[in-house]
């Protein structure tokens, strides 16, 4: 899933996003009320995660714009405000679900995922097919031809991106951004290596290709001819 997560402590900000990333998710942050505003309002996302008390615009506020703008993201409140009155606050501004601080990440996690799998407007399709390779996101299970396939969580993001983008060509840049949170080209190698391990695992023992390299621009995972 792709996740929003707007809080200004830099040490919450930090184990959030990196206990996210290593389940599998891409994380965006933003540290203050104004700029998560802005991201939750033009780039797509599947779940927001704000904490209610942030610099220049709290997330209440944050939220009751989203819901005037009729925005139907999931949303998770955190805060250290856990009183019953706060939390019912909360949910009446528009939010999904309200964690109050602190908390376990195996929770977050759960209520996260869950927000996740809750269908709404624009909700992204959490079966893909491509010819006779299957990925249900939400199980995380894989296969081609009936055989299961075993993926580490990069390379299940991998995979799901560009099934996402099935007879589209695929760039670095947009992997970089996308699966790997880069905003900027590392000059190494990475994309090169799990694109390997990831055709060894989905084409290797098949007799049609499905993953290919379109030299000079990039990837791309498209039906055998």
């Amino acid at each position: 899933m792709r996740i929003l997560l707007i809080e200004d402590d830099p040490e919450a900000s930090r184990y959030i996003s990196r206990g996210l990333r290593e389940a599998g998710h891409v994380v965006t942050l933003a540290d203050n009320g104004p700029d998560g505003l802005s991201m939750a309002s033009d780039e797509e996302h599947d779940v927001l995660i704000v904490d209610r008390m942030l610099p220049s615009m709290d997330g209440l506020s944050i939220i009751e714009t989203l819901r005037s703008q009729n925005s139907p993201l999931p949303i998770l409140i955190l805060s250290a405000l856990g009183d019953l009155e706060d939390r019912v606050l909360g949910l009446r501004a528009g939010g999904d679900d309200y964690l109050p601080k602190p908390f376990a990440f195996e929770e977050l996690l759960a209520r996260v995922e869950a927000l996740g799998r809750r269908p709404g407007p624009g909700s992204l399709t959490t079966e893909l097919v491509v010819a006779d390779l299957e990925m249900d996101v939400l199980t995380r299970k894989v296969q081609r031809a009936n055989q299961s396939i075993t993926l580490q969580p990069r390379e299940f993001r991998l995979l799901e991106y560009l099934m996402r983008h099935s007879g589209q060509v695929v760039t670095r840049t947009m992997l970089l951004e996308n699966v790997w949170d880069y905003h900027f080209d590392p000059q190494t190698n990475v994309i090169d290596v799990h694109v390997s391990r990831l055709r060894a695992k989905i084409d290797r023992d098949f007799d049609k290709p499905l993953l290919h390299t379109v030299r000079g621009a990039g990837y791309m995972l498209r039906e055998p001819e």
